[in-house]
């Protein structure tokens, strides 16, 4: 009779890192990759959180600036793993070790935040930055060893980010207003280095449905901040007795949230990556989705305290930090599903028209409150949203009665 070995002690230290199936069926998210994800939310509630307190203050420049800076460090870090690992998660105990210093980075980076927020000292979050990649370079050394037909590619994306990072450590000894000038070259250059890399020698063999349910994960990340500027207007709607236009504007978050979510998961977007160019495309425009995303929280967070007077902006400010995300994430992921999705299912006339009118709603604002401005967003997506779908199913229905 032979001895049962648990799948625990078969489990091995080490597993070759070979290239993935690009075609390998029902390949979805690890608990490894999941649990990384949860690192990334306290950064993006931070980020947000600062955003809302800048923006409610009156200082929306300096506020979207450290945004802006801020986002694309957590943003870039999770993408970079999430592709990495799409082509290469071996899932043993170096591959396991290495993410978790990744996490690490996380938190590292998340602490530093109100730092750039306050005074644009972006010390502490290129100290979490670098330590999120450091990793990622050892992965790629580890790959270019056991994957011998990418080891070209693989050594590329070591060299191009080990090299980067030692110009963000640089960075930071650099004064204003320098400094600004010397992240916008190095966002330039962390951004094409995997165009580079990939063009160097055979190219990764990323999955498709495997990145799409990434990002899609992440995308309930930060819808996740919007949840939470619901729920803070819900509880002053209730904790005051009976406030209106706290529950008009409770109402109105949960029409976005729902009519954002129905919108991004209409799904299908991975049936369109022809090529990597495309799948680049893709994944990089999604910087301005996600973050308009988790800046919709922030808005929220901000026309939860003009409905109370405690914020020093106008109602109409107000109220735009609520429009001006939904907006951009309406125009954003019209724009990359053009790259993806068949001509009968695109609909720009109906966007612009969407992108007017939510900016419109916030401009009334100052006429009938933020609660009932953001009320009125979250039925014109709504409405915007059922045109869109009546509307695609007929002209597939045309283009089948054609063929």
């Amino acid at each position: 009779m032979s001895e049962t070995t648990s799948p625990v002690a078969r489990r091995p230290w080490h597993r070759l890192m070979g290239a993935r199936d690009p075609e390998q069926s029902h390949r979805s998210a690890t608990p490894l990759e999941l649990l990384f994800d949860l690192a990334f939310v306290v950064a993006i509630a931070r980020a947000a959180a600062e955003m809302h307190h800048a923006i409610a203050e009156n200082h929306a420049v300096q506020g979207i600036l450290g945004y802006f800076v801020v986002f694309f460090a957590i943003w870039w870090a999770w993408m970079n793993f999430t592709w990495f690992a799409s082509a290469y998660d071996c899932d043993d105990v170096l591959y396991r070790v290495l993410t978790i210093v990744q996490m690490a980075g996380v938190l590292v980076l998340a602490v530093g935040i109100p730092a750039v927020f306050r005074d644009f000292d972006i010390t502490l979050v290129v100290v979490g930055y670098v330590i999120m990649r450091v990793p990622m370079v050892l992965q790629w050394l580890r790959a270019a060893r056991e994957d011998p037909e990418r080891s070209v590619t693989c050594r590329t994306y070591a060299a191009g980010i080990a090299i980067v990072q030692l110009l963000w450590i640089g960075l930071v000894f650099v004064p204003a207003p320098w400094v600004y000038v010397g992240f916008a070259i190095l966002l330039v250059a962390e951004l094409a280095v995997p165009i580079y890399a990939e063009s160097r020698g055979r190219p990764t063999t990323w999955h498709a449905e495997h990145i799409a349910e990434r990002y899609g994960l992440l995308t309930l990340i930060v819808l996740g901040e919007v949840i939470l500027g619901v729920t803070n207007a819900l509880g002053g709607a209730f904790a005051t007795g009976f406030e209106v236009g706290l529950l008009a504007l409770a109402v109105g978050g949960l029409l976005l949230v729902f009519g954002l979510w129905w919108i991004y998961f209409l799904g299908g977007d991975e049936q369109g990556f022809g090529s990597l160019r495309v799948a680049l495309t893709w994944g990089y425009a999604h910087y301005f989705v996600f973050g308009a995303i988790a800046a919709l929280g922030a808005g929220l967070e901000v026309a939860v305290d003009a409905q109370e007077h405690v914020a020093h902006i106008s109602g109409v400010a107000a109220a735009l930090s609520v429009a001006i995300p939904v907006a951009v994430v309406l125009i954003a992921l019209s724009a990359l599903r053009t790259l993806v999705w068949s001509r009968e299912t695109r609909n720009w006339p109906l966007v612009a028209t969407l992108a007017v009118l939510l900016l419109g709603c916030g401009a009334l604002a100052g006429v009938v409150g933020v609660g009932v401005s953001v009320l009125l967003m979250g039925v014109v997506l709504a409405g915007g949203l059922t045109t869109f779908l009546v509307l695609a199913a007929r002209r597939v229905d045309r283009v089948g009665a054609d063929v």
